[in-house]
C-alpha cells in the first residue's frame, strides 16, 4: 500500500503527513466507516506534538466535510482511544501519534466501532477511496448534512475508572514508591492520576510536553533517566511510557532495566498462578528470546508466534481464544481490559504482581536469563524484496548452519533493515552479525 504501514499513515509532519493528506485521507475513512455507521460519530485523539494541532484540525475538516460528527478530546493515549471508541458508541476512533518517533514525526492510526485497529484489507479499501478523486468529489455534503464537532475534555475520567477496575480490587498501591517516566506524551495527566488514586507514593518525570519535547531522551525509548531517579528516591519500581503511552519499559529497584521478554514471561506465569491465564498460552512476536519460550514451556504454558505489531498480536490472540500476548518492546495486551497494547494497565499489573508475590521487582521479573540476542539496523534506499537479492539465501542457510535464530526484515515506517541474530554462543553470534551487516550494506546501500 502506498499510505499506510505497519501501524496506520505515519511520516514527517508537513512533508508526507500534511494537512492535505490528512484531510483527504479523513474524507476517505469517513466515506469507508459510514456504509456500517450506528451513530455518525467518529472520536478524534492526539498525543502532545505540535503538529497535532495541524493535524486534527485536517481531519475534522475532512470528516465534517463527508457528513460525520467529530468528538475531540485532546492528548490522551492510543489504547483510551480505542476504550473510548467502543465505550462512546463511535462508528470509528482515530488517535494522531507517532507513537516513539521524534516530535517531528507524526501518524494517524485508525480503530474500528469495536476499537479494534483495521485490518489490511480495510486500509486497502480506505486507499483506494482516498485516490478516487470522483468519489471524494461525489460524498462531499452541503447544506444540513454537513457534519459537527466538539471538544470533550471530560473523558479522561471514563478512561481512568476504566484502567482502575483492571486492578485488583482487594489490593492497595499504598506502601510502593514508584517513579513514573510519562515521555511528555500523551499519559502526563492519565498515569500519575492512576497510580496516586491507587495509593501509591508516585514520582513523576518528563511530563511537562511543550510540543517538541516528546519522547526526547525520555520514556520507553531511553530510559536512562528514569533508572536514576528510582535510585536516587529509592523506589519500589520505574515506569516509563512511550508518546502514545501503548508501550511501558520497566525499571527495578536497582535502577537496572528489565527486558521485554522477562516481562513476559513473568505475567503469563503470574496470570497462570492466578487462573487467569486462558488455554494456558500467551502470544508473542517472531523478536521474543527463545529463552522466553523455553522457559514458558516448563511452566506449562504454550506460546504462539506471530508478526511484528500488536494488532497481529491481538489476531492471534482471539483466533486461539486468548487473553494474553505482546512484543518484546514493550507492547503488551491484556484481552480482558483492552484491544492494543496498554502501558498503563501493564505497570499496573506488574504492580500486582510484586504485591502478591511480596517480592522484590528485581526477583519477581527476572525468572530466566536470556540467550544471547543482537539487533542492527541499516540504512537502506529502497526496500528491495529480499528474495531478489544475490546470495541471501545461502547467507540464512550459512548462519543457520551455525546454530543461530536470524530474523531479517524491512521496518514498516523507516528506511531501514533489521538483522535480529540470536543463539547460545554469543562469540559465533557476534561474527555471524557481523558478516550479514557487510553482506547487507554491500547489496542495498
Amino acid at each position: 500500500m502506498k499510505l499506510f504501514g505497519t501501524d496506520g499513515v505515519r511520516g514527517k509532519a508537513g512533508r508526507k503527513l500534511s494537512a492535505n493528506l490528512a484531510m483527504r485521507l479523513a474524507m476517505a475513512a469517513g466515506i469507508y466507516f459510514r456504509k456500517n455507521s450506528r451513530t455518525n460519530k467518529i472520536i478524534v485523539g492526539k498525543d502532545t506534538r505540535r503538529s497535532g494541532y495541524m493535524i486534527e484540525n485536517a481531519l475534522v475538516s475532512g470528516l465534517t466535510a463527508v457528513g460525520y460528527d467529530v468528538i475531540q478530546i485532546g492528548p490522551m493515549p492510543t489504547p483510551a482511544v480505542a476504550f473510548l471508541t467502543e465505550d462512546m458508541r463511535c462508528d470509528a476512533g482515530i488517535m494522531i501519534s507517532a507513537s516513539h518517533n521524534p516530535y517531528y514525526d507524526n501518524g494517524i492510526k485508525f480503530f474500528n466501532s469495536f476499537g479494534d485497529k483495521l485490518q489490511e484489507n480495510d486500509e486497502a479499501a480506505i486507499e483506494e477511496i482516498y485516490f478516487d478523486d470522483e468519489v471524494i468529489e461525489e460524498s462531499q455534503k452541503v447544506e444540513k448534512e454537513i457534519g459537527s464537532s466538539k471538544r470533550i475534555d471530560d473523558v479522561i475520567g471514563r478512561y481512568i475508572v476504566h484502567l482502575k477496575n483492571s486492578f485488583p480490587k482487594d489490593l492497595t498501591l499504598s506502601g510502593l514508591r514508584i517513579v513514573i517516566d510519562t515521555a511528555n506524551g500523551a499519559a502526563y495527566k492519565v498515569a500519575p492520576t492512576v497510580f496516586c488514586e491507587l495509593g501509591a507514593d508516585v514520582i513523576v518525570i518528563n511530563n511537562t510536553p511543550n510540543g517538541f519535547n516528546i519522547n526526547e531522551n525520555c520514556g520507553a525509548m531511553h530510559p536512562q533517566q528514569l533508572a536514576k531517579e528510582v535510585v536516587k528516591y529509592r523506589a519500589d519500581v520505574g515506569f516509563a511510557l512511550d508518546g502514545d503511552a501503548d508501550r511501558l519499559v520497566v525499571v527495578d529497584e536497582r535502577g537496572e532495566v528489565v527486558d521485554g521478554d522477562k516481562v513476559l514471561g513473568a505475567l503469563a506465569k503470574f496470570l497462570k498462578s492466578c487462573d487467569r491465564l486462558k488455554n494456558s498460552k500467551m502470544v508473542a512476536t517472531m523478536m521474543s528470546n527463545q529463552a522466553l519460550e523455553d522457559f514458558l514451556t516448563k511452566e506449562g504454558i504454550g506460546l504462539i508466534r506471530c508478526g511484528i505489531g500488536d494488532k497481529y498480536v491481538l489476531d492471534e490472540m482471539r483466533r486461539h481464544g486468548l487473553n494474553f500476548g505482546g512484543e518484546q518492546s514493550g507492547h503488551i495486551i491484556f484481552g480482558d481490559y483492552s484491544k492494543t497494547g496498554d502501558g498503563i494497565a501493564t505497570a499496573l499489573q506488574i504492580a500486582a504482581l510484586m504485591l502478591r508475590s511480596g517480592k522484590k521487582a528485581s526477583e519477581v521479573l527476572n525468572p530466566f536469563e536470556l540467550y544471547p540476542q543482537r539487533l542492527e539496523n541499516i540504512e537502506v534506499k529502497e526496500k528491495k524484496p529480499l528474495s531478489q537479492i544475490e546470495g541471501y539465501d545461502e547467507m540464512l542457510k550459512k548462519v543457520k548452519s551455525y546454530g543461530l535464530r536470524p530474523l531479517i526484515r524491512y521496518s514498516g515506517t523507516e528506511n531501514k533493515l533489521r538483522i535480529l541474530l540470536e543463539g547460545r554462543d554469543g562469540k559465533v553470534l557476534d561474527r555471524s552479525m557481523e558478516e550479514l551487516v557487510e553482506f547487507f550494506k554491500k547489496e542495498l546501500r
